[in-house]
């Protein structure tokens, strides 16, 4: 790691791409990711085959992406939540084709065109599929602007390593911050893909880069095949992070800036004798459901803290079998949780609240 400097998360995020070895960025400015756009347009081209360019449509981009993935070179597109929703399509046919890329999302509200503040409403696109048909995406959340480059050299290596897209899945707040960040090294990312579409001299056979499978049979012998890909990522690539839960009797649940908010507030409830924990995400698909689960042998109920009007509740709800109550506490359309509205939801689960 270098020294720390003082970064913008959306910038974090595009330095952090360059030195995992992306030499590929195809995107459209949209806020609030706009500055990790611009960052890219400026470093890009002043590097060694190093390739910027600004679509004329969010579509335009994706499919960008799918043709250099289809190389087996990094690269990697950005937007928020109305442009991902213009990249689905594109999403669903670079999982159907079995191609590493990194795909940027920094939440904003919706739906439609909502607003331009900071979000999470776009968790069931991300961890549900989004496109068409059956596929998972890798989803990685920060909650600071060092996880904002951390993660995004972790999406390009998960990428490669399982052969699928990733997604680091941010919201507005978490782009626009700024904080003091230790950049990765360079990284040697030449991984071989011997799938690759590279030309062939002559040496072997064609590879061919497809997701269209005429054959029913074959298709879902495909299908299988990828799941059988995802079991092992459920298996190895979960991650989250543990706090105050050794002891803990309440369990909150949250990602991103929420987590942040939600740490002060257990803070404060633990110098009333509260005992209260976090579990936070940091991958949400795949979500850390054995850690939920285990918890609820333990808790007396969780609290889920979202930005949105409701999402992620339903896999604390599904991870923890019915066994606890758990409670929602949300702000929606760009608002964010206080520390008073997280204490006090929990403190509705201490004294019995609903499920």
């Amino acid at each position: 790691m270098s020294e720390k400097v003082l970064m913008k998360g959306n910038e974090a995020i595009a330095e952090a791409a360059l030195r995992a070895g992306c030499r590929h960025y195809f995107g459209y400015p949209i806020t609030p990711q706009t500055e990790l756009t611009a960052y890219m347009a400026k470093r890009l081209p002043k590097l060694e085959g190093g390739v910027f360019l600004q679509a004329e449509s969010e579509i335009s981009a994706i499919n960008m992406v799918y043709g250099v993935a289809g190389t087996g070179k990094r690269v990697m597109t950005s937007s928020s939540s109305p442009g991902i929703s213009l990249k689905q399509e594109g999403i669903s046919y670079i999982a159907g084709a079995d191609l590493p890329a990194v795909i940027v999302n920094v939440q904003r509200g919706g739906p439609g065109l909502g607003g331009i503040q900071p979000s999470q409403s776009d968790y069931f696109q991300a961890t549900k599929g989004g496109g068409h048909g059956d596929y998972h995406l890798i989803v990685l959340t920060p909650s600071s602007v060092q996880e904002m480059a951390d993660l995004t050299h972790l999406a390009f290596d998960l990428a490669d390593k399982y052969r699928c897209p990733a997604m680091l899945l941010a919201d507005g707040t978490m782009g626009q911050m700024m904080e003091p960040v230790a950049l990765p090294e360079e990284t040697n990312c030449k991984v071989e893909k011997p799938w690759a579409v590279t030309g062939t001299e002559m040496k072997r056979e064609h590879n061919i880069i497809n997701s269209l499978y005429l054959s029913p049979e074959v298709l879902e012998k495909t299908n299988f095949e990828r799941f059988e890909r995802y079991a092992k990522i459920e298996k190895n690539e979960v991650r989250y992070e543990s706090y105050m839960m050794d002891d803990a009797e309440y369990c909150i649940v949250a990602f991103g800036i929420a987590a942040r908010v939600a740490k002060n507030a257990i803070s404060a409830m633990r110098k009333e004798g509260f005992k209260v924990g976090l579990i936070r995400p940091i991958t949400i698909w795949p979500f850390p459901k054995k850690a939920i689960r285990e918890a609820a042998d333990k808790v007396k109920g969780f609290v889920s803290v979202e930005l949105s009007m409701g999402q992620m509740i339903e896999d604390v709800k599904l991870a923890e079998e019915c066994l606890r109550p758990v409670l929602l506490c949300n702000r929606a359309g760009g608002m964010i949780p206080s520390v008073d509205q997280i204490i006090s939801v929990t403190k509705e689960l201490v004294e019995g609240g609903r499920k």
